[in-house]
């Protein structure tokens, strides 16, 4: 099982979303996945940030099922943004995906995505003994 380290000595993580470091066995198989966006399996891209972002999850979802794994094996998440107002609703709809143990998180505002349509990224890395 990963193992989550939070120490006590330094603030703890931004509203307990997550966690400073996820410690990983040693023999524990690992995947990397790219940068996921909310494109639909006919190509369609959802009009709303909140569609989107429920897109992205239901895809790494898919993916995680394809190496094995779920969302427990998650040990570090990356989103990326273009609209900080968009932060709230992303915090809402992640969490509904996520075990009781918290990955490391990166959650960061960018400037645009690779196609103008998309609002949000993520990519992720999950691990399992």
């Amino acid at each position: 099982m990963n193992k989550a380290l939070n120490p006590t000595h330094i603030a703890p993580p931004y509203k307990n979303r997550y966690s400073h470091a996820i410690e990983v066995r040693a023999d524990a198989r690992i995947l990397y996945v790219s940068g996921t966006v909310g494109v639909m399996p006919d190509g369609s891209v959802p009009a709303g940030f909140a569609e989107q972002v429920e897109t992205v999850m239901k895809n790494l979802t898919e993916i995680l099922k394809s190496g094995g794994m779920d969302w427990g094996d998650v040990v570090k998440f990356q989103g990326f943004l273009t609209q900080q107002a968009d932060l709230t609703t992303f915090a809402e709809v992640r969490q509904r995906y996520f075990a009781p143990q918290k990955p490391a998180m990166t959650v960061v505002w960018v400037v645009a995505l690779a196609d103008p349509r998309w609002m949000v990224e993520v990519d992720l890395v999950a691990a399992k003994g």
